[in-house]
């Protein structure tokens, strides 16, 4: 065992990249690691001093930290490699790339980063490195962690697969949607407030002084709406039952539509029939359908183009977007025939119920893959 104190680089130089405004840098950032990669930028493009990286440095994000974020740097192709200060990042021989990355990721490890957060809350939450220094480190011996890691891959790469199929089967319903309702620009349109009956958002904690608890009524945030439907995670928020009996304004019923309205806004969520009592945060908006019956074509419309553009149209951009009731209410939906919502309902039901099995599939996946990970780090694979 060791510490990643003992691996972490703390003093492993830096360059101001405008100051060669004509080179080419390969730029790990937060935002070009989400696209799946690092950039390649001029000098000029970059607005302020980076970390020089190497080759085989592995790093972990500290912003957003509930979002699990870990790379390793790769080969040298000819351009200095930099990355924003967005990361913390560990170099040393002790220890193979890959195996400290799925370390990084692990929920062992993740449960204890999370211990290591300060901050008020959203993208100005972050990870102390002066805390996650003291995290253990299990450190075998070189073979054994490529070993380890090579076993890892080959799970998670399944594991990958399988999310992938899920998906596809996932765009089936815009694709039904959009074969029979994509030429509606020119159809006659309705508010959204006058199919429904409540267009409010959540609680802001603060506001209220909750208090949150490992267990009680789940207390959804934007995360939280995935799929078109209502996703947990281990790092999920909880309130008490007496103080979600308070909350009347933010309680969700099943049926209801959520829509994330701070942040990333226009996430869209369906309330399943039979879902347990829950609360919101004040990022999440709740639409109540006078006609219940219309939800599954109203979130389908919601993810389509044409809605989209209207919500990015509407939004407020300050340090984060913003999307207000008022807006929502005013959102213009296509006025279609009641037999057409009522044929597309019957397709994406068909759709739904191969997205529960293939979902359920894809859970299983990711619990197998959690029990290798830990039974890695714990020396048991």
């Amino acid at each position: 065992m060791t510490t990643l104190g003992d691996v972490m680089v703390t003093r492993g130089g830096s360059v101001k990249p405008s100051d060669f405004p004509d080179e080419e840098f390969e730029l790990y950032s937060i935002p070009a690691h989400d696209r799946g990669g690092p950039e390649i930028a001029l000098g000029a493009e970059i607005g302020s001093s980076k970390q020089i990286v190497q080759p085989g440095d592995v790093m972990v994000s500290k912003i957003i930290p509930h979002i699990r974020r870990a790379r390793v740097v790769g080969q040298l192709a000819g351009r200095r490699q930099i990355a924003s200060g967005e990361w913390i990042v560990f170099r040393g021989s002790a220890f193979d790339p890959a195996y400290l990355r799925h370390f990084l990721l692990s929920d062992g490890f993740h449960s204890q980063f999370m211990n290591t957060v300060a901050g008020v809350g959203g993208s100005l939450v972050r990870a102390r490195p002066a805390h996650v220094k003291s995290i253990a480190l299990p450190v075998p011996p070189l073979p054994e962690q490529r070993r380890l890691a090579a076993i890892l891959d080959h799970a998670d790469t399944l594991r990958s697969k399988r999310g992938q199929v899920l998906a596809r089967v996932d765009s089936l319903t815009q694709s039904i949607f959009h074969d029979m309702f994509g030429a509606q620009s020119t159809a006659q349109r309705v508010e959204l407030n006058q199919m429904a009956s409540v267009v409010t958002k959540g609680t802001t904690p603060t506001t209220v002084g909750l208090n949150f608890s490992k267990a009680g009524v789940p207390f959804l945030r934007a995360q939280n709406l995935q799929r078109g439907t209502v996703a947990f995670a281990k790092d999920d928020l909880y309130i008490p039952t007496a103080a979600h009996e308070t909350l009347k304004r933010s309680w969700i019923e099943p049926g209801d539509l959520l829509i994330s309205i701070a942040g990333t806004i226009g996430r869209v969520a369906l309330v399943p029939a039979g879902s347990m009592t829950m609360n919101c945060n004040q990022a999440v908006a709740i639409v109540r359908l006078r006609s219940p019956e219309v939800a599954p074509w109203l979130l389908a419309w919601l993810n389509s183009a044409d809605a989209k553009a209207q919500i990015g149209a509407s939004a407020v951009t300050a340090t984060i977007s913003n999307l207000s009731l008022g807006q929502i209410r005013q959102l213009k939906v296509p006025a279609v025939s009641d037999h057409a919502v009522e044929v597309f309902v019957e397709r994406s039901a068909a759709v739904s119920a191969k997205q529960a099995i293939l979902a359920k599939a894809v859970s299983a996946t990711d619990e197998l893959f959690a029990s290798l990970q830990s039974r890695a780090f714990r020396g048991e694979l």
